[in-house]
């Protein structure tokens, strides 16, 4: 990397890194005094915006009435296989479906996946929502057959011309960081108002993990696997399907457990826009309606097949030995034959309900305890917003209010508060620590002014730094002109308020998380009772998140907070751990001879060589957190995730488009700059 070399040097005995982050800090300053005088330094000239929405919006709208004749076709197309699917489920005696189910866990790892599939779908039965269950059944069915194909034809096709592998893995990234509701919104206008657009939908979000793996797969084919087919004379058709598919057919597998569980996290945003008597639409109906407990239980069956799935297909991937399938067969017989004998005697399922008492308690039992603990609840919440959050948001310039922290934060105390800052950073650059004191300018300007309201100049050129410092020259120009783009296009001050939600969010995890892991890396015995919770939460679909926090505190940002903390805090957690129990051992048998305490090893040895994996990790959350930012808009959010909503509720393609292209710009920046600093770590590290 460029920087490698470059952050060696030393201008005037500072090295570059240090004199990066002092410029930024004075560039910081001088926007901060000037602003008073120069308001366009927080808000961009509206005479300098583009009206992107609007151009974009037009655009897109006389491309989707051209194609839309033929979009209809195929979704009538598609209707066909949906209906025949969706009929054999819900028609199927439900004993034969949980047969078929065994069965499936006995082929392919005997008694234990059995089990697994038995109780869960017993569960499901049990729950009264068996038919709502099929029908998000059948979605899934459909689209992720969809999905692996149109993965897998564009992982070949990468693998194949050499030349489209750039492009092709550009669009995989921009699919998966434009957030799911964005593309909402054109595809209501192309295939209409139906179950078949959440399929559609579903597809198009499960595609890109199967298309990476098919694409990783093929590129792990050992080379003389490859020189073994040549010689055999096939031709580049035989080669390709009949030897180097099948060798990577365990990272293929990889692709098609990711698929179907991306196609399961669909299922209730696909309700958004299906009107489908599915789970996805009870969950959000109960949600509605504010029947936590019935919604909760919508939720945990949405869970229970996310588990049953996810560990059938990771099994089929990780392991080859399957059960004899004359067993499976007969399962499936002895459900089939038992369903027959008994078919007059099989109750509806929808009757069951076993857990409607516990859905009633539930609620019963929520509303007592606000009531009792409403005070305490409201006091957390309202301590977190007014004391962390809001600073965090607008800065101690609007946020320190009498009625909120007992005083009016004035101009002097912020001439005041800079001074403090400049002399500490004074200090800590005297004594050595020039970096350290620029960093904390920086952190002063951006509590003295709120993330939301940092002037554009400061956050552009702070981010180029980032940039020339993570991966050079190409890295900086890329993540100015990304964040520019979003500047001229009119959609700043809300990507700020979106940048403010998930970076507090991450930073949340970052802390939480790490501790966590670092408690699970030097306890097993914590990792043993912390991981099943990670594998449940990576396995919940986003919607369900929002269940438990509505339940406790409401609409606001403090539960949207808590619930993109919820889901993004798995990543930081798993890979923390990971790094830190992955030190080579003679570098713990260097530490060990040397006379290194456990704290001291753990320090010096295990942390830095765990930093580019625990890097990687808040790269993973800062994606995720980007993920559930807009389905937290649902809760009490503003900013970009609350534009994309609310162009899906109003057909606004082009606001739908625009904002979701901008939070994508957000989290490949965030992406970029991160795995810049990992890379660089790693090389540090001769990995």
């Amino acid at each position: 990397m460029e920087m490698t070399v470059e952050q060696s040097r030393k201008i005037g005995g500072l090295g570059i890194t240090t004199l990066a982050g002092l410029f930024v800090a004075a560039v910081g300053l001088i926007c901060v005094a000037i602003e008073p005088f120069a308001p366009w330094i927080t808000a961009w000239p509206a005479s300098l915006t583009i009206p992107a929405s609007d151009w974009i919006g037009a655009a897109l709208e006389y491309i989707l009435n051209v194609i839309k004749p033929v979009a209809r076709a195929f979704s009538a197309a598609l209707a066909y296989p949906m209906y025949w699917t969706n009929s054999a489920l819900t028609l199927t005696p439900w004993p034969i479906v949980i047969g078929v189910v065994v069965a499936l866990g006995w082929y392919i790892n005997g008694l234990r996946l059995a089990a697994l599939g038995f109780i869960g779908f017993a569960l499901v039965v049990a729950s009264g929502y068996w038919t709502e269950s099929m029908n998000t059944l059948a979605l899934v069915a459909v689209s992720v057959p969809l999905a692996l194909f149109v993965g897998m034809a564009i992982g070949i096709a990468a693998f194949e011309y050499r030349a489209l592998k750039g492009p092709i893995q550009a669009v995989l990234d921009v699919m998966q960081t434009v957030p799911t509701f964005a593309y909402l919104t054109p595809l209501l206008l192309l295939f209409g108002f139906g179950p078949v657009v959440g399929l559609i939908a579903s597809a198009i979000y499960a595609a890109p993990p199967m298309a990476r793996n098919v694409l990783l797969g093929l590129e792990r084919v050992d080379t003389e696997i490859r020189e073994a087919a040549v010689m055999s004379g096939g031709n580049r058709l035989q080669q390709l399907f009949l030897v180097e598919i099948p060798a990577a057919a365990k990272q293929i597998m990889v692709g098609v457990n990711q698929c179907l569980m991306a196609a399961l996290s669909m299922v209730i945003i696909a309700a958004v826009i299906g009107g489908f008597n599915d789970i996805g639409w009870e969950v959000l109906l109960t949600m509605r309606k504010a029947q936590f407990g019935q919604s909760l239980l919508a939720g945990l069956v949405v869970v229970v097949f996310a588990i049953v799935i996810d560990r059938m297909s990771a099994t089929m991937a990780l392991e080859r030995n399957r059960r004899d399938w004359r067993i499976s067969l007969a399962i499936i017989l002895a459900f089939a034959v038992a369903s027959l004998i008994f078919l007059r005697a099989l109750p509806d399922p929808g009757s069951f309900g076993a857990f409607n008492g516990i859905a009633e308690r539930v609620d019963t039992g929520l509303g007592n305890f606000t009531a009792q603990n409403g005070a305490a609840l409201d006091s957390l919440k309202n301590n977190v917003v007014f004391f962390v959050l809001l600073p965090l948001r607008i800065g101690f310039d609007d946020a320190v209010l009498p009625f909120t922290w007992g005083m009016q934060w004035t101009a002097a105390m912020s001439v005041w508060f800079y001074i403090a800052a400049a002399v500490l950073g004074g200090v800590l650059a005297w004594s050595g620590r020039a970096l350290a004191g620029a960093l904390l300018m920086v952190l002063a300007i951006v509590l003295e002014t709120g993330i939301a309201q940092l002037p554009w100049p400061f956050l552009l050129i702070g981010t180029g730094v980032l940039g020339w410092m993570s991966g050079g020259r190409k890295l900086s120009i890329l993540v100015v002109v990304l964040l520019a783009l979003i500047l001229i296009s009119g959609l700043w001050e809300r990507a700020l308020l979106s940048v403010y939600l998930s970076g507090v969010s991450v930073l949340a995890c970052a802390v939480l998380g790490g501790a966590i892991g670092l408690l699970c890396a030097v306890s097993p015995m914590a990792w043993r009772v912390v991981r099943p919770i990670c594998d449940m939460l990576q396995t919940i679909p986003l919607f369900v998140f929002l269940i438990p926090v509505l339940m406790f505190f409401q609409i606001g940002e403090f539960s949207a907070f808590l619930a993109i903390c919820a889901y993004a805090i798995v990543p930081m957690i798993r890979y923390t751990q990971h790094g830190l129990t992955s030190t080579p051992p003679e570098l713990l048998d260097a530490a060990t001879t040397s006379g290194a305490t456990a704290w001291q090893t753990m320090v010096e040895v295990r942390a830095p060589y765990a930093v580019p994996t625990i890097l990687l990790g808040l790269n993973q959350t800062i994606l995720y957190a980007f993920a559930m930012l807009v389905i937290a808009a649902l809760i009490g959010t503003t900013g970009l995730g609350q534009s994309i909503f609310l162009a899906l509720g109003s057909a606004d393609v082009g606001l739908g488009i625009t904002a979701g292209a901008a939070m994508a710009m957000l989290a490949l920046v965030a992406d970029r700059l991160v795995q810049g600093f990992a890379e660089e770590r790693r090389k540090a590290l001769g990995l």
